[in-house]
């Protein structure tokens, strides 16, 4: 069902990548900075991903010797460095997911090329090294966006649905590994009520959860695709969410030829397929359409 399927590394099935973001309160200082003080039940749910869930992934990754993703904002990678210590020691990924969450759609040029530069500037100080990929918050890439990224040297790209492995989006300087997923492998879409957001639905059982990325794993495992799931540790980081992230990786791990990676380690696998001339990837232009256009 994959017309131009990507050979994975020794042979394995598909890629899987288990992909974090860890948001923290900056959702509420974005959303609600008048009133955060008073906003304090929705803010102790939000603290419970860096202080109590992070830890608990960190230690349940390590179990199964599997280095993952985290995005994470500038902002959280400043105030939560505790955190940010345990994710290095244990061999992840801090990627980019913007200053303070906000939405790079609504912002000006100057506004948005100072968010993903703050960014950039945190994880730096906090790692050493600037971050290889990015996702944009919510999802709110701009026309802007490839070119500020291309700005810091990044390597990949993770907020597009366009394919069920990676693929390239590029513009007139050049390209970024497109790592994408989809809607239903965001714990959001399946597990978030939160009324400081006015965001309310039904919450599906753990087990429910399980089985949405069950049959979507089993899929891309058969048709030699790309798993990415999107988890936010406040939701899915939680005692029975997190019971139903390991079952899942254990049925990963009975079916075999998987392999696990960090995002950058993907990327730097596509693009040496591509330099080499190994394979070759289909290729978005980005912006898809212009003012002109229509």
């Amino acid at each position: 069902m994959i017309r131009n399927p990507i050979p994975w590394p020794n042979g394995a099935r598909c890629a899987v990548a288990f992909t974090f973001d860890m948001d923290g309160e900056s959702l509420m200082h974005v959303h609600h900075a008048k009133d955060i003080s008073d906003r304090i039940v929705g803010t102790s749910d939000l603290r419970y991903g860096p202080e109590v869930a992070m830890p608990r992934l960190i230690d349940l990754f390590a179990k199964y010797d599997m280095k993952q993703t985290f995005f994470i904002p500038g902002w959280c990678v400043k105030n939560y460095g505790a955190t940010i210590e345990e994710v290095l020691k244990g061999g992840h990924e801090i990627a980019h997911h913007g200053w303070l969450h906000g939405s790079l759609r609504d912002m000006s040029d100057d506004q948005e090329a100072e968010d993903i530069a703050r960014g950039v500037e945190a994880i730096v100080a906090a790692t050493g090294e600037k971050p290889r990929g990015f996702r944009a918050p919510s999802y709110t890439m701009s026309h802007r966006t490839l070119g500020l990224l291309q700005d810091h040297g990044m390597a990949y790209e993770a907020s597009l649905f366009g394919d069920d492995i990676p693929y390239l989006v590029e513009n007139e300087r050049g390209y970024l590994v497109e790592l994408p997923s989809h809607m239903p492998l965001d714990d959001w879409t399946q597990f978030v009520s939160f009324s400081d957001f006015g965001y309310r639905q039904v919450i599906k059982a753990p087990s429910e959860g399980f089985q949405l990325h069950l049959e979507e794993f089993d899929a891309m495992w058969e048709h030699g695709g790309f798993w990415c799931s999107i988890w936010h540790p406040f939701v899915s980081g939680r005692l029975a969410r997190a019971m139903q992230i390991e079952r899942l990786i254990k049925h990963m791990h009975e079916k075999g030829d998987v392999w696990f990676a960090r995002m950058d380690e993907i990327a730097a696998h596509v693009n040496g397929l591509v330099e080499r001339g190994e394979w070759e990837p289909r290729r978005h232009t980005l912006p898809y359409w212009t003012k002109a256009d229509t």
